[in-house]
């Protein structure tokens, strides 16, 4: 392979904080010497999640093994998902009078038709499936772990505590069909009928405007190309969407 010069497209200041992050990681583990600094592992790290390149790709552009690639990848990836909030942390703050958007979104992974519980029928590929939870405008509040794309987003929300969480703090949900009878705090539309009466069709393309937002949060999400078709094992792409939640964070706050 050949090594090139390119550009990343995020900002230096993100390359910074993810170096620092690491810096801290290697001080409490008493790493002594690495090929590479704090700054070039915290940049191949984000090269692989931002440009999907495969480790054999970083390896030579960076002038280190496939094995020690990896290394640094999976290090950086479990870093940033350290600080990832979790769900009752993301909602702090928020109580009734407010609302969120809840949705689902199916990561698509790299399986053959065996591989059944991967299968999503809604999407038609084999993928994970995960959870948002996002302010109105489309900022997300946090990201589930992932679990085999043929899982049902109620059945998903349920097992991940967001309708627990949500009736708990009496936070107004919206939320799509396939999360009807989730709870009292979750307004999903209504069916559609031949002759939906007026007041429902108005309803409807109200909770569309509403709930369109939050779309928003898997655009920001899968912007960073390993997750718009994954080819690592299904156990890292969840610890890949926690480590990129806290890099839009660091985004966000900056």
């Amino acid at each position: 392979m050949v090594p090139y010069r390119a550009t990343l497209d995020v900002p230096h200041e993100l390359v910074e904080h993810v170096s620092w992050l690491i810096y801290a990681r290697r001080c409490e583990r008493g790493t002594r010497w690495r090929k590479l600094g704090c700054f070039h592992q915290a940049l191949l790290a984000l090269v692989h999640l931002r440009k999907n390149e495969t480790l054999p790709q970083l390896a030579a552009g960076f002038g280190v093994s496939t094995a020690t690639a990896w290394r640094y990848v999976d290090e950086t990836l479990e870093v940033l998902a350290s600080w990832a909030p979790g769900l009752h942390e993301a909602l702090v703050g928020l109580g009734e009078g407010d609302f969120v958007i809840v949705d689902g979104t199916l990561i698509p992974i790299d399986r053959i038709a065996a591989d059944e519980p991967y299968y999503s029928q809604k999407h038609k590929k084999h993928g994970m499936n995960v959870q948002v939870v996002a302010r109105p405008d489309g900022t997300p509040l946090w990201f589930s772990r992932a679990t085999p794309g043929r899982t049902h987003d109620l059945t998903a929300a349920r097992a991940h505590g967001i309708v627990q969480a949500c009736l708990t703090r009496q936070i107004l949900v919206l939320a799509d069909r396939a999360y009807q009878g989730a709870g009292a705090t979750f307004r999903t539309p209504y069916y559609h009928h031949h002759e939906q009466p007026q007041q429902y069709q108005q309803f409807n393309r109200d909770h569309a405007r509403l709930r369109a937002p939050g779309e928003r949060a898997f655009a920001q999400l899968k912007t960073w190309r390993l997750l718009q078709r994954a080819r690592c094992s299904t156990r890292r792409i969840g610890t890949a969407v926690q480590a990129v939640h806290t890099l839009l964070t660091c985004i966000y706050s900056g």
